[in-house]
């Protein structure tokens, strides 16, 4: 009984390591016919995934966004379901650090590591549905979840990602209300 106690406690620490990223606030508005979402994401990369990016490997992260009815079943389908991505990388020569959605290959420059992190977790405007795919009187929600992308990182680090605690960075899924 006392291993499987300290079982539970090692499982209960690495879900702790695991959960560095967090959906801090969410907010959805009507834009011109279209549900758009506004979001704040306090990303906590542990000491390896900076030491990586100061190194000049690039981290991407995965935005998984659903809009569901608030009362749905697990295996009901979503009326949307996204997954966004967006990557962070240093680049050395000019010592300035790029926020980009991919596909792609440019973005926002910034000086600072703390300045592209905080901007990677401003989600502004985000379009989410259409008014007309929501039905009247019926309550929903949004859910969101961001994640480090480990099958994105160059291949000689995978292994050491998917088998160290600080790699797999993840938020909860968070619900929010969609106010309509």
């Amino acid at each position: 009984m006392t291993w499987w106690l300290a079982l539970s406690a090692l499982l209960l620490a690495w879900t702790t390591l695991a959960s560095d990223f967090r959906v801090t606030q969410v907010q959805t508005r009507l834009v011109e016919g279209t549900y758009t979402l506004d979001a704040t994401v306090d990303y906590g990369f542990s000491p390896e995934a900076l030491e990586a990016l100061a190194n000049g490997v690039p981290l991407t992260i995965l935005m998984q966004l659903q809009v569901r009815r608030a009362d749905a079943w697990i295996w009901a389908s979503s009326v949307t379901d996204l997954q966004l991505r967006y990557a962070i990388r240093h680049k050395p020569l000019s010592e300035t650090y790029e926020v980009y959605r991919l596909p792609g290959t440019t973005g926002r420059t910034f000086v600072t590591r703390e300045a592209a992190i905080a901007a990677l977790g401003e989600i502004k405007g985000l379009q989410l549905v259409d008014q007309n795919r929501l039905e009247p009187g019926v309550a929903y929600e949004v859910q969101f979840k961001v994640s480090l992308d480990i099958e994105a990182l160059p291949l000689p680090l995978r292994p050491t990602a998917y088998l160290s605690g600080a790699w797999k960075l993840a938020s909860r899924w968070t619900k929010w209300p969609l106010t309509h």
